[in-house]
This record gives structure tokens, C-alpha cells and sequence, in this order.
């Protein structure tokens, strides 16, 4: 729809869309445009190169994919900034930048693409080394032959540079230090594995540095489930282990320092229909979790005897659900969670049924309703004041009365004053010293085997 300056008018309709509407970016040409639209039932994204003063005829699709399909992404585009404010899209003729975060079954290597919008053709102009991780920041200078990049590796960190396309040569721009060059030795990589239905998985495995081969050390699971339409795109791997590490905030990375072996974003992905994937999602999760212990002890890097898991969120919903439905972990730690659903009736994180449509489902996936079921120890800890909707600070206290009502070791850590995420230095040296403590003592120090659900 448009509408006329002084706005005293009717709207007129430009054109009619399939979908729904995902965002108009303003290429430099007036009136021209690209016009995204999203398929809810498939998870699509649908971008077409259009002229508003015609839409209908000059429609042309340019790009056409799932939202999850990490590998094929385009990349976002390269925006210029008018003098009098506007943004548009960075553009020479028919051509436009798009800068990309290069997916691959390697891990990412970002890149710069020119794309064409009339012919479609892609050219590359710059793309990350192997074995690090560079990304284009920024155009220096208006021939388009200089970038500012940021670039990083195992052992360097971020930097930026001054890159001459032509020549081939960089410019340091800044030199920051190494936080913590006592822990940059740690030894960090992909690791790629299947769930047993078939479906690809991966982590970043992280190791102590001083760590022995052949030496079994506890583990630390720490993940997000993810929802996806089909197996090959819930597959794909995401991020890159040629990243500079930082040791932030209540990092689950700390672990490391204590001697664990950390897998970190391990892959818990949620395959199926959008409208009926969570029917299996404790049998997916549960998949996920086994084929992960199973990869890591047959490398022989762990006892998997003293494996704990983590997550935030989500993923703490996730934690108590593992714990509530396998026998697998020593201990779990949960920050954050949501575990009665019936608390967010009317759907969460994907899920498009309402407890009403779907009860089964609701009660299925809650861990409150299996709270009896929860006999191994975990840690909930949770934001006093946490205003996140789906996340408010009841669901921890009500799991805790549960657990304790039914014989479980369990411990609840309440923050003052913080919400959903914890921000106050207090607040994350407490969070790190709990988890810390818990770990040790239920999954480091384990003695005996957990019970049988």
C-alpha cells in the first residue's frame, strides 16, 4: 500500500503478496526494490527484484530458500547511507554487495559477493582464509577496491585490518591484546556425528591445555534446540572452531579451566512438520543427547559415566527434559527455564497449537509433569525479576517444589534484580561459582550410578 503526501488521501494497493510480508530493502535506483516474503508452512523466504511503478511485470525472483538453509544463504546486503539520512542498498549499475557468513560442512568462511539483479550473475571478491575466521566490515574509499575487515583465529584476536582487493596486501588497523594468554592454548574443534534416525549433528568439542590423549575427563553438554522442516537443513554446520575463544560473563567455556571437556552448541535440532514436530521432540532431544555421549566416548576423550548437561532458556527446558526422560546424565543445570507449559498456553518457542488443541502435547514435554521421573540432581537457577513471558521466575520455584516434594536433589539459586539474562558481576560470579560447585560435586566427583526412570 502507499499513500500520498499530505496523508489525507485513501491508501492505494501496490500489488497483492502470496506470503507474508519479510521486509522491503531500497536498492539506489528509484522505485526499485527487493520484497521478501515468508511461507509459514514451509519455513521459506521467497526475495524478488521489483519496480513499484510496475510490480507485477517486473517481478523477478532472486533468491528463493528455506530460512534454515545455512549453506545456499546469499548473505544480507551492503547498505549506503544517503547524506540526508536514507539507507539504501550499496550499488554500482545492476549490481549490489552482499556479504555472507559462507556456511559449509567445514564450518563458516565469510565472504563478499557482488550479485547482478538483472542477469543474476555472482561474482566473489574477497572470502576468509582457511583456518580463520575474516569478515568484511565495511567499503573504504569510493572505488570499491579497499575493506575494512575483522579478522581472528584460534589464537589471535579480532582484529581489523585494511584490505586492498587489487593488491592483495592488508593494513593493521588496530592491535588488540590477548584477554587471557593462559587459556588460549585450549584445544578446540568440529566435531560431526549422526543421531541414530539419521539426521547430522555437531559441536564444538573444547579441551583443557594441558589435556593428555587418551585422558577420559568429565563433560559438559551445553545446547539450544533448534526447530527445522527437514534433515538436511537441520544438518548443517554453524559457526566455525577458528574463532578466537572468549572467556565471558557465566560462559559454561569456564568449565574448561576446571578441568572438563566441554561440548559446546552441541546440535539438539527439532525436525518435522511445522504443526506437529514437537509430538516427538523428547525423543529427538533424548537422540541427540546419546549420539553426542556415544561420539565423544568412542574418540576417548570422555567417561561418559560424568557427563552433565546445561542450558539456558530453551535450553533449560531442554535440560529438565533430558533428565526427566534418560538416564544418560550425571547432573543437569538449568538457568532460566520454562517447564510447565500449561503456563504458556497458547504456544511456545514454534509451537503453533494451543494447549487446548494439543493437551497431550503440553503435558508430554513439560518436566513439571514428570517431575517424579527427575532422579538426578539439578541445579535451577533463575532471574528474581525475570519478565520474559514465556520464562517468568514461578516456573523455576514451582519445578523446585516438585522435585523436593518427590525425594529429588535439586537446589534453586535466585537472583536479585536480575531478569531474564544476568548482567550484575555478582550475579555471574554467583551463577559460575553454583554451577561450578554443582558440577564437581554431582558429575566430576560422581560416586554411583544415577537410577532408572
Amino acid at each position: 500500500m502507499t499513500l500520498a503526501a499530505p496523508f489525507s488521501g485513501a491508501p492505494i494497493e501496490i500489488m497483492p503478496i502470496q506470503h507474508r510480508y519479510a521486509g522491503l530493502d531500497w536498492t539506489a535506483q528509484r522505485d526499485e526494490a527487493l520484497l521478501a516474503e515468508y511461507d509459514r508452512d514451509r519455513r521459506w523466504r521467497t526475495t524478488a527484484f521489483l519496480n513499484l511503478n510496475d510490480p507485477q511485470k517486473t517481478r523477478k525472483v532472486v533468491f528463493d530458500l528455506s530460512v534454515n538453509d545455512a549453506y545456499n544463504d546469499p548473505g544480507r546486503p551492503v547498505y549506503d547511507i544517503r547524506p540526508n539520512g536514507e539507507t539504501v542498498l550499496l550499488q554500482e549499475g545492476d549490481w549490489i554487495y552482499l556479504s555472507a557468513r559462507g556456511a559449509s560442512e567445514t564450518g563458516e568462511r565469510p565472504r563478499l559477493d557482488r550479485f547482478n539483479l538483472k542477469t543474476l550473475a555472482k561474482q566473489n571478491i574477497f572470502r576468509s582464509p582457511e583456518k580463520a575466521y575474516e569478515s568484511f566490515t565495511a567499503f573504504t574509499g569510493k572505488d570499491r577496491n579497499t575493506i575494512v575487515t575483522r579478522y581472528e583465529s584460534q589464537t589471535e584476536p579480532p582484529n581489523y585490518f585494511l584490505t586492498d582487493l587489487k593488491k592483495n596486501a592488508r593494513t593493521t588497523l588496530t592491535d588488540f591484546k590477548d584477554p587471557a594468554p593462559q587459556l588460549t592454548g585450549l584445544k578446540k574443534d568440529l566435531v560431526k556425528y549422526k543421531r541414530a534416525d539419521g539426521v547430522d549433528l555437531s559441536g564444538t568439542l573444547y579441551l583443557p591445555p594441558n589435556y593428555q590423549q587418551g585422558t577420559k575427563l568429565p563433560l559438559l553438554i551445553w545446547a539450544y534446540p533448534l526447530e527445522y522442516s527437514d534433515a538436511g537443513t537441520a544438518g548443517q554446520v554453524r559457526g566455525s572452531p577458528y574463532q578466537f575463544t572468549f572467556f565471558r560473563g557465566a560462559s559454561p567455556l569456564f568449565f574448561v579451566t576446571q578441568g572438563y571437556a566441554v561440548l559446546m552448541d552441541a546440535t539438539m535440532p527439532v525436525v518435522g512438520d511445522p504443526e506437529t514436530m514437537n509430538n516427538t521432540y523428547v525423543e529427538q532431544i533424548v537422540g541427540a543427547g546419546k549420539a553426542a555421549i556415544d561420539k565423544l566416548d568412542s574418540m576417548g576423550v570422555i567417561d561418559r559415566n560424568r557427563v552433565g548437561v546445561s542450558g539456558h532458556s530453551y535450553g533449560a527446558f531442554m535440560t529438565a527434559n533430558l533428565l526427566a526422560h534418560s538416564d544418560i546424565f550425571a547432573a543437569g543445570i538449568a538457568r532460566s527455564g520454562a517447564y510447565n507449559r500449561t503456563l504458556t498456553p497458547f504456544g511456545f518457542q514454534s509451537e503453533r497449537r494451543s494447549f487446548w488443541e494439543a493437551p497431550e502435547l503440553y503435558m508430554k514435554v513439560s518436566p513439571f509433569m514428570h517431575a517424579n521421573k527427575i532422579n538426578e540432581p539439578i541445579l535451577l537457577i533463575h532471574g528474581e525479576a525475570d519478565n520474559n513471558p514465556g520464562t517468568y521466575t514461578i516456573q523455576s520455584e514451582c519445578l523446585y517444589q516438585a522435585l523436593k516434594g518427590n525425594g529429588a536433589t535439586a537446589r534453586l539459586v535466585l537472583l536479585p534484580h536480575e531478569s531474564h539474562g544476568y548482567t550484575a558481576r555478582e550475579s555471574v560470579l554467583h551463577t559460575l561459582a553454583e554451577m561450578l560447585e554443582w558440577a564437581d560435586k554431582f558429575v566430576k566427583n560422581r560416586k554411583g550410578l544415577t537410577g532408572t526412570n
